[in-house]
């Protein structure tokens, strides 16, 4: 799992030359002892899902492409929790809307499963909302729906695995127990 930083791409290769994933990969393995570096350097690993350049917060990376297609997939509803930072005042009625569902202006209803507000400011709100489909930049979506602009979007779980303290950047490997807890929740959701 990776704490992937704002301004990154979540990709391979990026025509633009901008930062990728791996980019922050390599140049975290190049902290690590040689054993480690030659270890992760036979590894093939891809993003399991995605987050915007925008975006920061945890991204799994796995080389099980069974898994990832199994955590990626809608169907599976594994819940995806974000802080997001909103340039506005987020009341009840606000939130409410985020529930029901907002209308973009494709014609989709998208729809947080979870919401609540964490903090207010004089000019924005902290707000944690929860996701079961993860459809393309959805929150942005709403929110642009809603005449509200993302100040800033942290993806700080993916169904019980929590981002915790891991540093912007920096990753680590699932634990046993962290793998078969996300195995756990995607089979409670199918049954």
């Amino acid at each position: 799992m990776l704490n992937k930083p704002r301004g990154v791409i979540t990709t391979a290769s990026d025509e633009k030359g901008r930062e990728t994933v791996y980019t922050v990969l390599s140049r975290q393995s190049a902290t690590r002892g040689e054993a480690d570096k030659e270890k992760e350097s036979k590894l093939w690993i891809a993003p399991v899902g995605r987050l915007d350049q925008a975006s920061e917060g945890l991204l799994l990376l796995t080389n099980d492409s069974e898994w990832a297609a199994k955590i990626a997939a809608p169907e599976t509803h594994l819940r995806k929790t974000y802080h997001v930072q909103i340039s506005s005042i987020a009341g009840e009625e606000f939130l409410e809307a985020l529930l029901r569902g907002v209308e973009t202006k494709e014609g989709v209803l998208l729809q947080a499963k979870g919401v609540r507000r964490l903090r207010s400011g004089d000019k924005n709100s902290w707000l944690e909302i929860v996701l079961d489909e993860g459809k393309n930049r959805q929150i942005r979506r709403m929110m642009e729906s809603m005449g509200v602009e993302v100040l800033r979007l942290v993806r700080v779980a993916v169904g019980p695995l929590l981002l915790g303290n891991l540093g912007k950047g920096d990753y680590r490997p699932l634990t046993n127990d962290e793998r078969r807890m996300l195995d756990r929740a995607m089979q409670g959701r199918n049954s």
